[in-house]
């Protein structure tokens, strides 16, 4: 069924394909740049908590009022992390939720299964285990779905510590390792390994299976001399302190001393992780009384506490009351191991921690004889109870899946019996939009047969303009000819005749040289004006020929104006060689600009359009800029107007650039060399 409806999809994606395409949404540049100030603003750590969620609230406003897109998801999920940051739980939520929404409408399986880890990590942080799990399931089942291995590895992980919390020991051995069997196919997973054998470790530890623990433990070491890890993660610190503690529980103080020891002295461990420090520093304090050691103890113990307190770590404190009560008891200091240890039940039962308060009430038994009965009485009470909580946290993670798989099956039902009345409806609208797509695109053809026939008969009127701009360029050639002729033959040889007759007054008397000399300035005069008149008419007809382009240009523009509402400016820089520029690069120029104005008549929606040509180092530049809604180059396909402008452009030797956004209008940039050499060559149409 579902590949059915896979295959009904793609086709009316291909139909649709062939359709006129619908104009995007403006968009809003200034609100895009503001997303992500507001976004860096949130996560800013020297800001205050309020000025971060002003600016986290901020962010979130806008994303909402976007289109609901893979983009805004992730925007979504950038929301949730900052208020993860700053432990705002509720809005946590939220967020995560409307991201749950916004993905089960737009069937966005990637993002959904997303969100319902999120929510799996919140309600794991409220202690609620049940819908937890049922979060991280259903993330579980999709992950599945779409193949995605390391995502489904991720959740495999979740899901374990979760039932390691809850006290479901084999069911998390089973998911660690349906977890380890497919990161053990994948690359760059080092972070997932370790998590996943780390584990295991304090898995097996749990269950006394201390060789075991150590192996995972080891493992998980081997995998921090993979220097992708971040040091400042303290990961290696963790898994010293994880195998002391396997050493703890064999009664091998002296090993556990020494990595407990190993784990404290890792670089920047206080700063890094302050609150692994105090565990290391208590562990270590305990290891030494294990081994009878006295050295830097009861401090040790206190510091730790002092720093625990501090953190609000309520069980570090617990446990560092009932270590202190047990090294008062070694010092036989039977008030204050008693103090301690009373105190450790009391902040157990505040803080409604039973597995905490089991160790407390194992200590105070110890320390206080005379009602040693009744510590372990209560003790053996809160342990049946916490046996029988963990049992059925166990079956409700099980019915969990039952009930989720109950659904599905329900859902897949009522899939088949409706499937009948799905076909019905899919042939009947795909015969009616084949009808509505033949008959759409028969006046899409008429229209484009019309636009070609057009653009043809403008090429051929334009090439007539060019070839008689060629015929009276090769007249005014054999008319230059002719005026050089004139000038070596004429103008020349008279003043080459005045030069020998003023040579010769040097042979003359003075009275007669005056009056010869005269007659011979008169003579140069008129020689003069006859140059002066054969230069006006060639400065004349070299404007003439420049300005016959320019005019035709000209034409352009005023049919541009005169048809359209748009302002339009245009700016030709004197300094443009046109005589060196070839006709059928002139063709191509006009084409250019003519096409340019259609797209911005057409699509730009446009006030003002400005055309400039300039001389940039002998580099022709035409500049076509439009004030209209623009558009995204990067998602936009180049159409046939556009693959034009490329073509013409290419021929010369040129290149055509497109800035454009939507909102900011858009600026068709074509540069091509003003080359002589090349352009002589192709100065016949």
């Amino acid at each position: 069924m579902k590949n059915k409806c896979l295959i009904l999809t793609s086709i009316f994606i291909l139909l649709f394909g062939c359709s006129k395409k619908k104009s995007v949404d403006d968009s809003d540049a200034v609100q895009t740049d503001s997303l992500s100030i507001y976004l860096s603003l949130a996560n800013d750590v020297n800001l205050s908590y309020n000025e971060k969620q002003l600016y986290n609230k901020k962010a979130l406003n806008i994303i909402i009022g976007q289109k609901d897109d893979s983009l805004n998801k992730v925007n979504l999920f950038k929301i949730a992390n900052r208020y993860y940051n700053m432990s705002d739980w509720d809005s946590y939520k939220s967020t995560s939720y409307l991201i749950l929404d916004r993905s089960e409408k737009s069937k966005d399986s990637v993002n959904l299964a997303k969100a319902y880890t999120y929510l799996g990590d919140y309600y794991l942080l409220k202690s609620v285990s049940d819908s937890a799990y049922m979060n991280y399931y259903a993330a579980e089942k999709i992950y599945v779905r779409i193949n995605d291995e390391l995502n489904l590895a991720k959740t495999y992980s979740n899901k374990a510590n979760l039932q390691y919390q809850e006290g479901a020991l084999f069911e998390s051995e089973v998911t660690i390792f349906k977890a380890l069997k497919i990161l053990k196919k994948l690359k760059n997973v080092s972070n997932q390994l370790y998590d996943c054998y780390n584990t295991l470790g304090i898995l097996y530890n749990d269950r006394e299976e201390y060789n075991k623990a150590l192996e995972f433990h080891n493992k998980a070491l081997e995998i921090l001399k993979d220097k992708s890890i971040p040091a400042e993660l303290q990961l290696e610190a963790t898994s010293l302190n994880n195998i002391g503690f396997v050493y703890l529980g064999m009664k091998n103080y002296r090993k556990a001393k020494y990595y407990f020891h190993e784990g404290l002295i890792q670089d920047n461990l206080y700063h890094g992780d302050t609150k692994l420090y105090a565990m290391l520093l208590d562990n270590l304090a305990y290891a030494k009384l294990g081994m009878r050691e006295s050295d830097g103890l009861p401090e040790q113990f206190y510091q730790a506490l002092k720093i625990r307190d501090s953190l609000g770590l309520t069980s570090g404190v617990i446990l560092n009351k009932i270590h202190l009560s047990k090294y008062f008891a070694f010092k036989q200091d039977s008030v204050n191991a008693l103090k301690f240890s009373k105190e450790a039940v009391e902040l157990s039962r505040s803080s409604e921690s039973p597995s905490s308060l089991l160790e407390s009430l194992k200590q105070i038994a110890q320390v206080d004889p005379k009602n040693a009965s009744i510590y372990s009485k209560e003790y053996i009470q809160i342990n049946e109870k916490l046996q029988k909580t963990e049992r059925k946290m166990g079956e409700k993670f099980s019915r969990i899946e039952y009930e989720t798989n109950e659904i599905k099956d329900q859902n897949s039902n009522l899939q088949e019996k409706n499937k009948t009345l799905v076909y019905v409806f899919s042939i009947c609208t795909l015969l009616g939009l084949f009808f509505y797509v033949y008959k759409t695109q028969q006046a899409k053809n008429r229209e484009l047969l019309f636009k070609q026939e057009q653009q043809i008969a403008n090429e051929n009127i334009y090439n007539l303009m060019i070839s008689q701009q060629n015929e009276i360029e090769l007249a005014r050639i054999k008319e230059k000819k002719k005026v050089a002729q004139e000038l070596h033959d004429g103008v020349l040889g008279r003043m080459f005749g005045i030069r020998i007759s003023l040579d010769s007054l040097d042979k003359v008397n003075e009275t007669e040289a005056v009056a010869k000399r005269k007659k011979y300035l008169n003579e140069l005069k008129n020689i003069e004006q006859d140059i002066r008149e054969i230069s006006h008419d060639l400065n004349r007809e070299k404007s003439e020929l420049i300005n016959n382009f320019v005019a035709i240009l000209g034409k352009l523009f005023e049919d541009q104006r005169n048809t359209y509402s748009s302002k339009l400016i245009t700016t030709f820089d004197p300094n443009i060689k046109w005589e060196l520029i070839s006709n059928t690069l002139k063709i191509n120029l006009y084409r250019i600009i003519q096409e340019g104005l259609q797209n911005c008549n057409k699509y730009a929606k446009a006030d003002i359009i400005k055309v400039e040509l300039r001389n940039e180092n002998e580099i022709l530049v035409l500049t076509i800029e439009d004030d209209g809604i623009g558009f995204n180059t990067k998602k936009t396909k180049n159409g046939i107007g556009l693959h034009n402008i490329e073509y013409r452009a290419t021929e010369g030797k040129g290149t055509v650039t497109i800035k454009s956004a939507k909102g900011e209008g858009t600026i068709l940039t074509v540069k091509i060399p003003i080359d002589p050499n090349h352009n002589l060559h192709n100065n016949d149409i």
